[in-house]
């Protein structure tokens, strides 16, 4: 009979992920994971697998309990645009106190995608599913006449995405509160545009 596990795995598995996106795949070593987690090498790799396994759980945990996170608390308990608005001011705050660490899913599609096809198609599926929930949004707010109807779901769905990710981006380098809101103003102004076809006063 297999022995019960003596740990938390959600909060190893929490310090594992904090400790790959303060550092990064390459430069996190399993002796300095099993550090970080509390086990030792067998531990681990009986709970967790090899390395490459375990940063594919830790970076799961980080897309759930961050972008999973938002979509369950914002869609469809918000008005849409009040959810698009929401999820960017969280998006705001954590670049600008994430400590230049910038988003895990960003440095693992920039450090370990390029050269791991399963890591491709991970990252791939995520920027998919972040694409999707702001087309939804999109095509909510077009329907209560909250987001104007000028450019399609899918284009604007996409132009968010690709806001969230520059965002995400800079933080690394340049967490600036001030650049973050002005690449949000002109977008925010299309977004509220006037609904195509509508009668102005």
């Amino acid at each position: 009979m297999a022995r019960p596990r003596q740990f938390d795995e959600t909060a190893v598995l929490d310090r594992a992920m904090q400790r790959f996106w303060e550092h990064g795949y390459e430069a996190t070593s399993v002796r300095d994971l099993a550090e970080a987690m509390g086990l030792t090498g067998a531990s681990l790799y009986n709970a967790f697998g090899d390395k490459r396994a375990l940063y594919r759980r830790a970076l799961d945990f980080y897309i759930e309990n961050s972008f999973g996170d938002r979509v369950r608390r914002f869609e469809g308990r918000l008005a849409p645009r009040q959810a698009i608005g929401a999820f960017f001011d969280e998006i705001v705050e954590r670049s600008c106190d994430a400590g230049r660490r910038g988003c895990m899913l960003v440095n693992s599609a920039l450090e370990v995608a390029p050269h791991d096809p399963e890591f491709q198609h991970a990252v791939a599926d995520v920027l998919m599913r972040i694409e999707a929930f702001f087309r939804r949004c999109v095509e909510a707010g077009q329907k209560d006449g909250t987001i104007t109807s000028a450019q399609s779901a899918e284009d604007l769905g996409r132009l968010l995405m690709g806001v969230l990710l520059g965002i995400r981006v800079l933080a690394r380098a340049r967490p600036d509160r001030d650049l973050f809101e002005g690449l949000l103003r002109p977008v925010f102004f299309l977004l509220d545009l006037p609904m195509k076809g509508a009668i102005q006063p």
